[in-house]
């Protein structure tokens, strides 16, 4: 009876076996996984995540009210007084502006890249299907945005819409739709024309549904590597309208504030423009760092 039994056990055991392998074969090939073995993507995304709990729990983190005056405490160095990072012209608390100035900064740059992304993205999808005088048309405006430099289109807006954090979200994410329009559109040239597209016209599938349940997710890859560094793209844009009076103004904090507040005193008190600045340059590194580990990860010719 062993006998007999023992060659389906043993099949069974070795399915068992083949199943469990194929699972851990399954984890470790996901692409979560893929990214953490990736160690500048770690190191990236470990950045975004700090940066992300200043940003989130600034009100825990801040040791000081960032819009408190103290003129009598002005261009304090770091570590004076209680104070971390120094004290800026207006002797306010320097760690704290730094550390609000993270919200709004991440928010905008986040917050435009997003508008930017939606908006490209679904002009790209009704490009790129359409084709013929739909796409001639849209992307002949897109060509017309850019003609202007990204900053320049970005300057020009904030002077017809005036200062804010919701306009300068608006003016980051205008200024980015043409480079999401033309990456969606080029994916949509190519996923269109595959066999289960084709199927599915045949089978009398309708145009939206093509678009929106075959077409979009197989050309959504692009799409989410580039977000993810063009954060750090728009993180500078921010900081460079701050910088120029056209972005977020005081007393509400940002890097890029901080950083224009501190161009007058880098002979007497260096700290202001430099802490801003080490901020912005860590962000900025974190985004691309990560964003190079998607793309290695979604991007199947990048495969080693």
């Amino acid at each position: 009876m062993t006998t007999k039994n023992s060659p389906p056990l043993q099949d069974a055991l070795g399915s068992a076996e083949q199943a469990a392998m194929l699972k851990k074969e399954r984890r470790a090939n996901s692409a979560w996984n893929k990214l953490l073995r990736n160690k500048t993507a770690v190191i990236g995304l470990v950045i975004i995540v700090i940066m992300l709990i200043l940003a989130v729990f600034a009100p825990l983190i801040a040791t000081h009210d960032p819009n408190a005056l103290a003129i009598s405490k002005a261009f304090r160095p770091p570590g004076v007084a209680g104070h971390i990072f120094g004290t800026d012209e207006f002797g306010r608390d320097l760690f704290s502006r730094i550390v609000y100035g993270a919200r709004i900064s991440i928010f905008v740059a986040v917050g435009g890249t997003l508008v930017g992304s939606i908006i490209g993205l679904l002009l790209g999808l009704v490009a790129g299907y359409q084709g013929g005088i739909v796409d001639s048309v849209i992307m002949r405006i897109m060509d017309g945005m850019f003609a202007f430099p990204f900053i320049l289109l970005s300057i020009i807006l904030m002077t017809i819409l005036g200062s804010g954090v919701f306009n300068v979200i608006l003016a980051i994410g205008i200024s980015n739709v043409p480079s999401f329009a033309r990456i969606v559109r080029g994916q949509v040239h190519v996923v269109k024309n595959e066999e289960y597209c084709t199927a599915a016209r045949v089978l009398g599938a309708g145009g939206s549904r093509i678009l929106f349940r075959h077409i979009l997710p197989n050309a959504i890859s692009p799409t989410i590597v580039y977000f993810t560094l063009n954060v750090a793209g728009s993180i500078i844009s921010e900081a460079a309208l701050s910088f120029l009076g056209l972005g977020i103004m005081p007393p509400t904090a940002s890097w890029g504030n901080i950083l224009q507040g501190g161009r007058g005193a880098l002979n007497t008190a260096p700290h202001i423009a430099t802490i801003s600045g080490i901020f912005i340059l860590i962000t900025v590194l974190g985004f691309n760092l990560f964003g190079d580990g998607v793309r290695d990860v979604l991007d199947p010719k990048m495969k080693r």
